[in-house]
């Protein structure tokens, strides 16, 4: 395996876990977000992730890797387009079964990942037009980083070996996530081994990208405002 490909893998393997561990505690600690610090959080997440993207495409156009071998293409239009429908329809069910169960038990909004939302997701409609900037840029770039970069790097690395690209990808999206906690850690690993067999089976990222893009944008969308409303009635109970 190339030394730049070693060098990637062991920054997101370890660099982008404790980057985002640290970057959270310091969210954390803040009695509040203003919109100042929103709006530059979103800048500093489209301006990193295209970096991380860009340095990639650098890196494997000059190991001449195609886009296909990332891919980048749509080899069975049919199937691509029957699992980006169902995927996005199960996402966007699944976040709204999510929010639901999670403002029904306003006790459980203490903890870590509701508090980050209400400290991250958009409050105005200037922020929720950044928002979905941010949201295309991290459904189009992470899958391109975890399920089209690693997992191709590692099933090549095994000569053809398509489970050990599978694991390996999963598992480095999970460690992105580690500042969701335990429990995040593992939804998240278990989410991107889904992602990587449908990697494997349609030989393409755009089912991923749009089920990616539109799982996260109905929880940014919907959330700040129920959990806000759930915790108001909390309060005043």
């Amino acid at each position: 395996m190339p030394w730049d490909f070693i060098f990637i893998l062991i920054f997101l393997a370890v660099g982008v876990p404790l980057l985002g561990r640290r970057r959270i505690r310091q969210l954390m600690a803040m009695p509040s977000t203003t919109k100042r610090d929103r709006l530059r959080l979103y800048v500093s997440t489209v301006l990193s992730q295209w970096f991380a993207v860009a340095t990639i495409f650098w890196r494997c156009r000059a190991h001449g890797i195609s886009m296909g071998q990332l891919a980048l293409a749509v080899p069975n239009p049919r199937l691509v387009d029957f699992i980006s429908v169902g995927l996005a329809t199960l996402l966007v069910a699944n976040q709204i079964f999510g929010i639901r169960q999670l403002t029904s038990r306003p006790e459980k909004i203490t903890c870590i990942m509701p508090k980050l939302a209400l400290r991250i997701f958009p409050k105005d409609n200037i922020e929720r037009a950044c928002f979905v900037l941010v949201v295309t840029t991290v459904a189009f770039c992470e899958e391109l980083i975890y399920r089209g970069f690693v997992q191709w790097i590692f099933e090549d690395w095994a000569k053809g070996l398509a489970v050990v690209g599978i694991i390996a990808s999963a598992l480095l999206f999970g460690l992105a996530h580690l500042y969701q906690g335990r429990q995040g850690l593992i939804v998240t690993s278990i989410w991107g081994l889904a992602f990587s067999l449908l990697r494997a089976w349609t030989g393409s990222l755009l089912p991923l990208v749009i089920g990616h893009f539109a799982a996260d944008l109905t929880v940014g969308m919907l959330a700040p405002a129920r959990l806000s409303a759930a915790l108001h009635r909390h309060s005043v109970a």
